[in-house]
């Protein structure tokens, strides 16, 4: 019995979200330059969005491009700008036959014209489809979204439209540019770190968390089911007893 076959599709989650990490060490390790990597991690990117469509998971969120990112080397992140145009362009007819969604957040109006030409068509084109959403972090870090609702609740307080005592933790998530997203029941990350990086804080409280060694251009199918079958081997509690799982 294969790795798919052995999911229980009826226990899937409904979200999951990826920190794709170890491009450049993979390079490297090639002898190669850093983009090199990032090239090939444009196949982990069409294999991982495809399994999720097939196995029925309604949400996949990729770590495209931090916030932080932009501190790279001007030639690395001209390459991956290039890089991404050209992918979201190649890509648009996969995206259609498949009938997956593209959605972007983060702080778009960073990137070059020609990314959010390119995004903006796209994003338009797959707008009806409705088998997957495939949502890119571009340009994103979770602080700087916090501090930007944040600064919108204030400013909602301080017009009178808001008081203090509305400001609840639904309030805060309905705010946030995820709001019309589920929070992810699943987070991945390759490569061996075990960090989050500035990523989805509010909304990973009660994320399950999945480390794999694997540097994402080797990241298969099979990684992602392997990923899959842990979370569902994991007793979800929420803060609450086993027992009172086992009850309700």
């Amino acid at each position: 019995m294969s790795l798919a076959e052995l999911i229980d599709r009826e226990r899937l989650p409904k979200h999951i979200a990826v920190i794709m990490d170890g491009n450049g060490r993979w390079a490297n390790s090639q002898g190669q330059h850093r983009i090199f990597g990032h090239q090939n991690g444009v196949k982990a990117v069409r294999n991982t969005t495809e399994a999720c469509a097939e196995l029925g998971v309604e949400y996949l969120t990729l770590y495209t491009f931090s916030t932080e990112n932009w501190a790279r080397p001007v030639e690395e992140v001209n390459a991956l700008m290039e890089l991404l145009v050209a992918t979201i362009k190649a890509e648009t007819e996969t995206l259609m036959k498949n009938k997956i969604r593209l959605v972007a957040f983060g702080e778009l109006d960073k990137l070059p014209v020609a990314c959010r030409r390119q995004l903006e068509e796209t994003i338009e084109t797959t707008s009806q489809n409705d088998r997957l959403q495939l949502n890119l972090a571009l340009s994103y870090s979770s602080r700087w979204e916090l501090v930007q609702t944040v600064q919108h609740i204030a400013e909602a307080v301080k017009s009178g439209e808001l008081a203090v005592a509305d400001i609840s933790e639904e309030l805060i998530s309905r705010k946030l540019i995820t709001a019309d997203i589920p929070d992810p029941e699943l987070l991945i990350r390759t490569s061996g770190e075990r960090r989050i990086s500035n990523f989805l804080l509010w909304q990973l409280a009660y994320t399950e968390l999945y480390f794999t060694e694997t540097f994402w251009p080797d990241f298969e199918k099979d990684d992602l089911y392997k990923a899959i079958l842990d979370y569902q081997a994991r007793e979800r509690r929420f803060g609450k007893t086993s027992d009172q799982i086992r009850i309700s």
